[in-house]
């Protein structure tokens, strides 16, 4: 089975609705590549490691929530970004990248997929939604208990993600109400705590971020950006393959941040 690249890009719009949000970069097709495309390779940053896989791995498209295109970047083409157009353009692969969009997808997205991984399910409606955008998530455990405290969140989210989580504890009380918005989103602390939570996981931590959780008494964790935005991809990307009859791989490359 295959697709042109203007319905899979079609597809991908109709699913993220991009043109809702104000972002740091473009939304969609970022690099031109073969008009058929019949298998995707979806990943979480188009570097050139990805880039390489894909090809190797006969890709027609990769889909990807960091691609290569920033506000308020430098736009020559040196370097890093050399090497990467190279490489799409000269095997002819389509570049595919949705960043807030693809945080933001209510199902699939990297935030619900965290949430699915943790164990977490969002508020209904607008109570489980916070912060600029309303890209992060509010809720609870989806079995109805709570954590005895931060450090046992912690405990939990280290064995779901595989990875050592940064944690400042807050207050020492149990844990009910618990924020998440992945990636680089310490700045959504202060909304999470307005918002009620008792911790507030995301991907990294900022110096002020630890203060606010002493004082306020509010957990924060730090989770990694790679590690928290490792699920809405694949997601995504099986998700539009199935829908229009193509293959689809995820390629994890590995990333301490």
């Amino acid at each position: 089975m295959s697709t042109t690249r203007h319905e899979l890009l079609h597809a991908f719009d109709l699913l993220l609705a991009p043109a809702r949000f104000k972002d740091y970069g473009p939304n969609g097709l970022q690099v031109e590549g073969r008009t058929t495309v019949r298998k995707i390779v979806s990943g979480v940053t188009a570097s050139r490691a990805l880039i390489e896989a894909a090809i190797h791995a006969e890709a027609d498209a990769i889909f990807v929530h960091h691609g290569l295109f920033w506000r308020g970047q430098d736009g020559r083409v040196t370097g890093w970004m050399r090497q990467r157009l190279g490489l799409l353009l000269g095997d002819d692969v389509n570049l595919f990248a949705y960043h807030l969009p693809l945080d933001a997808h209510p199902e699939l997205g990297n935030n619900a997929q965290l949430g699915l991984r943790l164990g977490l399910v969002a508020h209904p409606g607008s109570a489980g939604r916070f912060g600029e955008q309303e890209l992060g998530f509010l809720g609870a455990r989806d079995n109805g208990d709570g954590f005895p405290n931060a450090k046992a969140l912690a405990t939990h989210v280290e064995k779901a993600l595989g990875k050592a989580v940064t944690l400042v504890e807050g207050a020492p009380r149990p844990i009910r109400h618990i924020a998440w918005c992945t990636g680089g989103a310490q700045s959504y602390f202060e909304a999470a705590i307005a918002a009620g939570a008792d911790a507030f996981i995301t991907g990294e931590i900022s110096e002020p971020q630890a203060h606010y959780a002493r004082e306020m008494g509010v957990a924060f964790l730090a989770c990694g950006h790679h590690a928290t935005e490792r699920y809405g991809a694949p997601a995504v990307a099986a998700h539009v393959a199935a829908q229009l009859g193509l293959a689809h791989e995820f390629i994890d490359i590995d990333n301490p941040a």
